[in-house]
């Protein structure tokens, strides 16, 4: 019988504690839980939120790396051929040199501090231009003007191929002057490019291509097909570690991603949106698309950025959208046992009865609330719900009815003490919290607290600052609320189970904010106006992360923990999103392994 000592060379260790350090897939036995255990570490593949740009434009340009990006030119309707430059440091842009002539769909090459445009529209200029981190100057004109024409290379080797006007045309540039290098096997206009002079690559292109083609410097040749052919996508990396990214196909707008590892595409994970005329920068590792055109038509100004096999690392991504569009919901459970209930969805008689249970990738129907209303509180998991307060537009005014829900059915509980809408919720549904909300009367917010025992509320100790649409986590003994207003305040208040204590303040002060997780790790997010801001909480300070939802929005659902946390539904414009993300914190964990 083969054991482990046999086939890794060692024993397994017995320790009294956990490692402080432990390498993946290391094995021991914690003798103090009487269990083995071992290490895990998971790695994020796929796109993340980044800034936003300022410039709201399509057929943008790119340049450089994802943390040192460049995008310039541009077009957004009616006339607007933009002059404008814009520089990414992997979270934020702000505001480069102009270029000389506003143009768009042009070629593109280079860095950040040594960036190459040329070609573009409108018309077919053969004007190029170079970039030294502050200002364009006049570089050497292309042989052939064009435009919607691929880039690839360096201010001082660059590399022109294909366009409207010349799509089998390739150009070499030296950094004054250019020359005509081998012509593509396959005309196109629209494709992407990447690599370098002496080792480019081109992918895409109209009419919907799938084709690839491998330049070294003299001539192309034939590389494996793209698995999605398309064109008006966006590229990045070299010419064996190639990646493509959106576009048009015959259907419409893609997300799709793909990689090239030097003879064949691979697909990996889409966009967050799917869009054409993206501009785009990076490496296959990290790749960087902004701009562009959502469908079914609208110009955005946001930021993806894409990583690979990264860890440890912290990111929100798509999970599976609900049945009905709504906000000012309740919201309670885990990321993959997630109860939303109430709500309104945006359309007479804006309220609505409904649950939906979310399994970790899908939303379901569940039994119905017996009071329709929204802006209500929310506690418990997804077999033992709590769903209190709110608004009832039929009343009118605020209610303090209290349900609970047992898996498939609600149930009348004890009533409020206090009628109130937009309050916070934590806690289970034997033990809840109630604080803070809006009442009909003057002052028209309460710092009222009350506690739930699984029949009945009592006063529990008030709150410091009075407030409205705040968020809350944690349990009824150990608390946490933050945000709220109005003003918008970035307030935070602990609960003992008796009183409130200050804690530190949010990063950003907002309202109508989400919170997941507990009262000395805890996750705020979102909130309105529309933000897509995340800040994690240690128990005394607030942190801002990098990892920002993909919809910015307030007024969502929440569920979880701060390391994997569910924010659904909310308002962004009307009648409100049905979208859900996940939030997850990819890297080293400890796994129990189960013996018999």
């Amino acid at each position: 019988m083969s054991t482990y000592r046999g086939i890794q060379g060692f024993s397994v260790q017995n320790l009294t504690a956990d490692p402080s350090v432990a390498v993946d897939g290391q094995l021991w036995y914690n003798s103090t839980d009487s269990v083995f255990k071992y290490n895990k570490t998971t790695s994020f593949t796929g796109w993340a939120t980044g800034g936003n740009t300022s410039e709201t434009l399509y057929n943008r340009n790119g340049a450089g790396t994802q943390t040192a990006g460049l995008g310039f030119g541009g077009y957004s309707p009616p006339a607007n051929r933009s002059t404008a430059t814009e520089e990414y440091n992997g979270s934020s842009w702000t505001s480069g040199g102009n270029l000389g002539t506003g143009r768009y769909a042009m070629g593109s090459a280079g860095t950040q501090t040594a960036g190459l445009g040329f070609g573009g529209a409108p018309g077919e200029p053969t004007a190029t231009e170079e970039y030294d981190g502050s200002t364009w100057t006049a570089g050497g004109n292309l042989t052939t003007g064009r435009r919607y024409l691929g880039g690839a290379g360096t201010q001082t080797a660059g590399l022109a191929f294909g366009g409207y006007n010349s799509p089998t045309s390739t150009e070499e540039y030296d950094g004054s002057s250019w020359t005509n290098g081998g012509n593509l096997g396959t005309g196109r206009y629209s494709n992407a490019g990447c690599g370098t002079q002496t080792a480019g690559l081109t992918f895409g292109g109209a009419p919907n291509l799938a084709a690839t083609e491998e330049y070294n410097g003299t001539a192309w040749t034939a590389g494996g097909n793209l698995n999605t052919g398309r064109q008006l996508l966006g590229g990045a990396g070299t010419q064996t570690a190639g990646l493509a990214f959106g576009g048009q196909t015959p259907g419409g707008k893609t997300g799709s991603t793909e990689l090239y590892d030097g003879s064949s595409w691979t697909s990996t994970t889409n966009m967050i949106s799917a869009k054409e005329r993206v501009g785009s920068a990076g490496t296959q590792s990290a790749g960087l698309a902004f701009g562009g055109i959502l469908s079914p038509g609208t110009i955005t100004n946001q930021t993806e950025e894409f990583v690979s096999g990264v860890s440890p690392f912290a990111a929100w991504s798509s999970g599976g959208n609900m049945s009905t569009a709504k906000r000012a919901l309740g919201g309670a459970g885990t990321q993959t046992a997630a109860l939303g209930f109430g709500g309104n969805p945006g359309v007479s008689p804006f309220i609505t009865n409904a649950t939906e249970e979310y399994n970790g990738s899908a939303w379901t129907t569940g039994g119905n609330l017996g009071t329709a209303r929204y802006k209500l509180g929310g506690a418990g998991t997804q077999t033992a719900g709590l769903a209190f307060g709110g608004k009832d537009p039929s009343t009118p005014g605020n209610t303090n009815v209290t349900e609970e829900y047992n898996g498939s059915s609600w149930t009348a509980g004890g009533n409020m003490g206090t009628a109130r809408s937009y309050l916070g919720g934590i806690g289970t549904q034997t033990a809840g919290l109630a604080f803070g909300g809006n009442i009909p009367s003057s002052p028209f917010i309460t710092n009222a607290t009350e506690e739930y025992d699984g029949s009945s509320w009592t006063a529990g100790g008030t709150m410091g600052t009075a407030r409205r649409g705040l968020g809350g986590c944690g349990i009824q003994t150990a608390g946490l609320g933050f945000g709220g207003g109005p003003p918008a305040t970035n307030s935070t208040e602990e609960y003992d189970g008796s009183s409130w204590t200050a804690g530190g303040n949010l990063g950003t002060s907002r309202e109508y904010i989400s919170g997941a997780g507990t009262q000395t790790a805890a996750l705020g997010f979102g909130g309105f106006p529309a933000t897509g801001a995340t800040e994690e909480y240690n128990g005394s300070t607030w942190t801002t992360l990098s990892a920002i939802l993909n919809t910015p929005r307030g007024f969502m659902g929440s569920a979880g923990i701060s390391t994997a946390a569910l924010g659904f539904g909310g308002y962004t414009i009307s009648p409100g999103s049905a979208a859900t993300e996940e939030y997850n914190i990819y890297g080293p964990s400890t796994e129990t392994i189960t013996t018999t």
